[in-house]
């Protein structure tokens, strides 16, 4: 769940054990971890919390010989301009796959790092100014800034510039040169800059326009060093066949056997017209080609900060890598040329690599010529990590192109996690303190004999597990948020607050209910564990703490303005506060309403639906629930409810949050 859901979630509910939740006074990010046993949770330590992702780190979890090794690798992002959201949107993916995987138990390694080197990089650092070195630093330094806005749990973070790294790819070429897959030729022909490759004449555009940068390719003739990818033709089309799952999802698949049965061409690996990149062994006048450079990064990155770095060590600690993350526009150069490089340095291949697609921005492809750039430290700054993290986690289906718009990220931010969780976490919190003194009465296992709730939730975990493992990020979320939905309609179904009013039976099954949905909702907090979640986490007598926003609503700019537009001018100019607004606004729907009632509580419940769809309504929502609990034993009846609510509202503009007691209602 989004870091501000689940920490006032788990800040909720650390009560449920005390002595095994901590709060990480350093980082204010609260700590929990899970361990799955037979029949219950256990909270240890994690890392860091976010959506459907709790993670264990590796070195709080007791370590186990026997724990299965999951590396996992982001591309090493290039230096040559700050991040954009393409960069953030692969790393949010992964993040979000690195904490399943560590909830499974398995001892995971999250690679990320950045491409230092090349023409492009050069030039950039010239312009700005600075030295290449300078510029690297600079915009690293950018990238790990936004990692650690964006709660991104890493384990590994390479830079290319690295002479840890450099020594590994020196090594690595002269393994494959001792293989002979290494030769000296003159090339010529069309060059994209901005790819740094070699283009041939079939794949470009009119005017030889990269179909990527839409930028005419320069004729370039260089002597270069090249290695022999013709060579590996047959064995990786077998690779492909023996291994249909190597390349996903399956249309990129497709792409990539139609580019090797078109038939593989030997590339270059060296450059004799740029100076910044690593020298090729045996011969300082060229350096090694970027990509021939970047890839060995995955590698190189195992390797243990203060070891010298050696080939076989790094490879010996958890190589192969178990998933390459990448967007589509570097699918050749992961499943092509570099599965051919190591073939031809006798190392084992990537489990996997995973091709996602490009995000657009209101339906047009995002550019600076264009002016609709999506910048995401900007959008973390105005929304927060957590709300940036659960649209793209949940809107984009993982694989294919994803669209961004604000009003769609408001609404779906607002929708789901304002008013389907953490609205049912809250109404079950207030019902439980106005009626239980916060305090659990039973264990929930107990609560949910033969509950209809309970099966549903299960069957939910096990639905969302599958789509995790099937890195079907979206249909993950979307049976998280099933689980908040079937809570909320348990709720209006059971109407606790009505049997509580009955008292005797009806009144003990109702506190049951409130079990029930806070196990639900534990479950959510946790973000469904992958591993099979265990109904059972909550103990009777156990006390939670007191309801209170968890996660706050996105105000949407162009309704206020809109509505803004159509109500009368008053007289006074003055600013009426947010909290008077809403109440204002909630009142006149009830007023409008074709079916009024009498009933306090029933009234409650329609005065919060009318809330939700306004900014700001929800604290005064709960407000007038409290009152209307409150007011239960003074039998208002009629239409003296309006005048009660009338000068109720008055207080609540006096102190906001106002929860009034009976005493106060009875005042009135």
């Amino acid at each position: 769940m989004a870091a501000r859901i689940n920490y006032s979630v788990q800040n909720t509910l650390c009560l449920l054990n005390p002595l095994n939740y901590s709060v990480n006074a350093k980082t204010t990010h609260f700590k929990t971890g899970l361990h799955f046993s037979k029949n219950l949770i256990f909270p240890r330590k994690l890392k860091r919390p976010t959506f459907c992702t709790c993670s264990i780190s590796n070195n709080d979890r007791q370590s186990s010989e026997a724990a299965e090794t999951f590396v996992l690798t982001t591309p090493l992002y290039y230096v040559n301009a700050p991040p954009h959201m393409g960069s953030a949107y692969t790393t949010i993916a992964a993040d979000a796959i690195a904490r399943f995987q560590r909830l499974l138990g398995k001892k995971v390694i999250f690679i990320t790092g950045t491409d230092e080197h090349g023409e492009k990089i050069a030039a950039a650092a010239a312009a700005a100014g600075s030295t290449p070195s300078q510029h690297c630093d600079v915009i690293s330094q950018a990238y790990k800034t936004l990692w650690k806005d964006l709660e991104i749990s890493h384990d590994k973070f390479i830079r290319t510039t690295d002479p840890k790294h450099e020594g590994i790819v020196k090594e690595f070429y002269s393994r494959v040169l001792d293989k002979g897959d290494i030769y000296r030729a003159d090339y010529e022909g069309l060059y994209c800059v901005n790819c740094e490759e070699y283009k041939d004449e079939k794949e470009l555009l009119d005017n030889n326009c990269c179909p990527m940068h839409l930028k005419p390719c320069i004729e370039r003739k260089e002597d270069n060093y090249f290695f022999a990818l013709s060579k590996y033709q047959k064995q990786l089309e077998e690779n492909l066949t023996q291994n249909p799952n190597f390349v996903q999802p399956p249309f990129r698949l497709n792409e990539v056997q139609s580019w090797i049965k078109s038939g593989l061409k030997d590339f270059s690996i060296s450059r004799a017209s740029v100076d910044w990149g690593i020298p090729v062994p045996n011969d300082n006048k060229q350096t090694i080609y970027v990509w021939f450079d970047a890839l060995l990064g995955y590698i190189s990155a195992l390797s243990a900060e203060k070891e010298q770095p050696d080939l076989q060590t790094a490879v010996s600690s958890g190589w192969p890598a178990s998933l390459h993350l990448i967007g589509k526009d570097i699918l050749r150069f992961h499943a092509v040329y570099w599965p051919a490089m190591l073939m031809s340095a006798g190392l084992d291949l990537p489990k996997k690599v995973f091709g996602h697609g490009f995000l657009t921005k209101d339906g047009m492809k995002m550019g600076k010529s264009l002016g609709n750039t999506l910048e995401p430290n900007e959008l973390v700054h105005n929304f927060g990590s957590d709300a940036v993290r659960y649209f793209f986690l949940r809107e984009v289906e993982f694989g294919s192109d994803g669209d961004y718009s604000e009003e769609r990220f408001i609404n779906i931010v607002n929708a789901h996690l304002a008013n389907t969780i953490g609205n049912l976490l809250n109404r079950t919190l207030g019902l439980l303190k106005k009626n239980c003194q916060s305090t659990l009465v039973v264990n929930s296992a107990v609560a949910a004999e033969g509950n209809a709730l309970k099966d549903a939730v299960e069957k939910l975990v096990e639905k969302a597990r599958i789509h995790y493992e099937n890195l079907s990020l979206s249909s993950a979320c979307e049976a998280v948020l099933e689980i908040g939905n079937a809570g909320n309609a348990y709720m209006d179904e059971n109407a606790p607050w009505t049997r509580f009013k009955q008292g005797g039976a009806a009144s003990e099954a109702a506190a049951k209910d409130l079990v029930v949905i806070l196990e639900a909702v534990r479950i959510v907090a946790i973000a469904l564990s992958p591993s099979g979640t265990k109904w059972g986490g909550l103990k009777g007598g156990q006390v939670m703490a007191q309801p209170k926003p968890v996660f706050a609503r996105i105000e949407n700019k162009t309704e206020v303005e809109d509505e803004a537009a159509t109500r009368k001018p008053v007289k006074s100019k003055e600013k009426k506060p947010q909290a008077q607004v809403a109440a204002e606004a909630a009142e006149s729907l009830i007023s409008r309403s074709s079916n009024p009632t009498n009933d306090e509580a029933h009234l409650g419940v329609h005065l919060q639906e009318h809330c939700r769809g306004f900014p700001g309504a929800m604290p005064m929502a709960t407000c007038r629930l409290n009152w209307l609990a409150a007011a239960s034993g003074s039998h208002l009846r009629g239409r003296r409810w309006k005048g009660y609510y009338h000068r109720l509202r008055v207080k609540c503009y006096e102190q906001q949050p106002f929860t009034p007691s009976l005493e106060d209602v009875n005042s009135l």
